[in-house]
C-alpha cells in the first residue's frame, strides 16, 4: 500500500483502488467474450474537448471527486466536481431522456419507480458491458429502502433511453457521464455521491404539494439536501430509526442501526447545523407566506414518469413508451376527492387524477348552463337553398308545420288566407336577398360540428436497440 486508496504491484506504478477495479471489470469482460460488442472501447472514451475545456473553465480537473443530483420533476441530471477547496460545483447539467412511475420512493421490485434518496456509486457498480450502451449500478436499495422493507434491485443510469425504474440517458449523454465517473475513480474517488430528488426543493414546491401522502420523506431528503446547500460539500448521510440523519453521529460512539431507534446524536460540524436550521426557518416563512397568498395544494400523477421537454420532437422509436409521456395532471387536494387524494395509493391516485381531467375537458367542451339559452345560427347554403324554398313554399301551403332546429321545438304559425299573396312576394325577397349571399357560413353551432375522420398512420419500425432494450426483462 502506498497511501490512502492506491496500491503498487511489482514492476507497474502506483495505481488508484478506483483504477485497479475498473482495469480488473475490463480484464474480466475480456475473459468472458465482452457480450456487448464495443463495450470496453465506449468504457474508455475520451471526454469531449467541450467537457477538457468546461472543466478548466470551473478551476477542476477531469480526476477530481464527483457528485450527481438528479430530479424527477425537472428531468435534470446534474454533475458536480470538487475545487481545490473541497467545495463542489455545478459542472454540467445534462436533461433526462427518460425516468418512469411518479414522484416519490421505490418500494418494491416491478413498481417501475425511479428511486428517491441518498445513494453511493462505487468502482465495482460501474458496468462497461451494458445492453444498454454504458451503465452504472446507483445502489438501490441503500439502508434506508432496506429499513422500510423495500425490494428491487438493478437500477442504473444507463443509455437508450428506456426507463422502467431507472434514469435513461441518450447514449452520448452516458458516454460523458461514465467517462467523467470513471476519470474521478482514477483520482482515487472511492464512492461517488448520488442525491436522488423528487424535485428542486425549493420553498415554492413545498408549498405546492404540502398535502403529497410523500411529504414527511421529502422532508427528511431536505434535510440533506439543506447540508448540500449550505456548504456545497459532500453529505455525510447515516439511518437510523427507519430514517435519515445527516452530519451527524452517535454521541457515545456506537455505530448507527438502521431499523433501531437513534441513539443521543451530535452534530460533527455545529456551524453548519446552524446554517441548515436558518434555511429552513427562511423556506419554512416562505411556504407559510405562499399558502396565505392562496397557492393550492396538489398532488402530481404522471401516467408513467416523463422526460426532459428537450426531447418533446425526438420520434417516437427512438424512447420507450412514448405514448405514456402525457403531461402529469394536478390533482387539487383542497378539496372534493382531496381527502381520498392524500391517502389514496398510486393507482386509485391516478383514477382520481383521470377522473378530474375528463371532468375539466367536459366543463371546457359543454356551454355554461347558467348562461342564458342563445339562438342557434341559422344560415342557408347554396345546397340547402333550394330545399329552403320547397320547404317554406309547403308550410305557407299547409298553413303550419313541426320543425325542429338544434335539439329545439318550434311551430310555424297558421297564414291567413288573405294574407298568402303578401306572405309569398316577402318569401320571394327573402329568397333572393339569400341566393345573393357571398358565401355559406357554418349551418350548426360550433359543438355540434362532427371532426372529420382521420386516418392512422403507419408506426415505423423501431430502433435495434431499442428492440433490444425492450425484449430485455425489466424487474425493477
Amino acid at each position: 500500500m502506498s497511501g490512502q486508496g492506491f496500491f503498487r504491484l511489482p514492476g507497474w506504478p502506483a495505481v488508484s483502488h478506483g483504477t485497479a477495479v475498473l482495469l480488473g471489470m475490463g480484464v474480466l469482460s475480456a475473459l468472458s467474450g465482452c457480450n456487448t460488442v464495443g463495450g470496453n472501447d465506449r468504457a474508455m472514451q475520451a471526454l469531449s474537448s467541450e467537457t477538457v475545456a468546461l472543466l478548466a473553465a470551473k478551476g477542476v480537473t477531469a480526476d477530481s471527486p464527483m457528485l450527481i443530483r438528479a430530479y424527477k420533476k425537472e428531468s435534470e441530471f446534474e454533475v458536480w466536481k470538487m475545487r481545490p477547496d473541497g467545495s463542489y460545483v455545478l459542472l454540467k447539467t445534462f436533461p433526462i431522456c427518460r425516468w418512469s412511475g411518479q414522484l416519490g420512493p421505490k418500494r418494491q421490485e416491478g413498481d417501475r419507480q425511479s428511486p428517491e434518496g441518498f445513494y453511493s456509486i462505487t468502482p465495482a457498480q460501474m458496468n462497461p458491458n451494458s445492453a444498454y450502451y454504458l451503465s452504472f449500478n446507483v445502489g438501490y436499495p441503500n439502508a434506508y429502502d432496506r429499513a422500510h422493507g423495500a425490494t428491487g434491485s438493478s437500477v442504473m443510469v444507463h443509455g437508450v433511453c428506456s426507463s422502467a425504474g431507472c434514469f435513461s440517458m441518450t447514449d452520448r449523454q452516458i458516454a460523458e457521464i461514465y467517462a467523467l465517473a470513471r476519470e474521478s475513480f482514477s483520482g482515487g474517488q472511492r464512492a461517488i455521491q448520488m442525491q436522488a430528488l423528487p424535485f428542486h426543493l425549493t420553498a415554492t414546491n413545498l408549498a405546492k404539494f404540502r398535502l403529497d401522502p410523500n411529504m414527511p420523506f421529502w422532508k427528511e431528503l431536505k434535510k440533506g439536501a439543506d447540508h448540500f446547500e449550505a456548504t456545497h460539500h459532500e453529505v455525510s448521510v447515516g439511518v437510523c430509526g427507519a430514517r435519515y440523519v445527516f452530519g451527524v453521529k452517535s454521541a457515545n460512539g456506537q455505530p448507527l442501526d438502521p431499523e433501531a431507534p437513534c441513539p443521543t446524536l451530535a452534530a460533527t460540524e455545529p456551524e453548519v447545523e446552524s446554517l441548515v436550521a436558518q434555511r429552513e426557518r427562511a423556506d419554512e416563512a416562505q411556504v407559510a407566506a405562499l399558502v396565505k397568498q392562496g397557492e393550492r395544494p396538489v398532488r402530481l400523477v404522471y401516467k408513467d414518469g416523463a422526460q426532459h421537454p428537450v426531447f418533446a420532437n425526438i420520434t417516437e422509436h427512438e424512447v420507450s413508451r412514448p405514448e405514456d409521456l402525457t403531461p402529469p395532471v394536478e390533482l387539487a387536494l383542497d378539496g372534493g376527492a382531496g381527502g381520498k387524494a392524500r391517502a389514496a395509493p398510486i393507482s386509485v391516485a391516478k383514477k382520481l387524477a383521470q377522473d378530474q381531467s375528463r371532468a375539466q375537458e367536459q366543463a371546457r367542451a359543454e356551454p355554461d348552463a347558467r348562461a342564458p339559452a342563445q339562438e342557434p345560427v341559422v344560415a342557408v347554403t347554396q345546397d340547402s337553398l333550394s330545399a329552403s324554398k320547397d320547404k317554406l313554399a309547403s308550410m305557407l301551403s299547409l298553413g303550419g308545420a313541426e320543425t325542429a332546429t338544434a335539439g329545439q321545438s318550434v311551430k310555424a304559425q297558421a297564414v291567413p288566407e288573405p294574407a298568402a299573396a303578401p306572405a309569398r312576394s316577402t318569401l320571394a325577397a327573402a329568397t333572393a336577398k339569400l341566393a345573393a349571399a357571398p358565401k355559406p357560413i357554418s349551418a350548426k353551432p360550433p359543438h355540434a360540428v362532427k371532426p372529420p375522420e382521420t386516418v392512422a398512420k403507419p408506426q415505423p419500425e423501431p430502433r435495434k436497440k431499442l428492440a433490444r432494450a425492450e425484449a430485455h426483462a425489466e424487474t425493477r
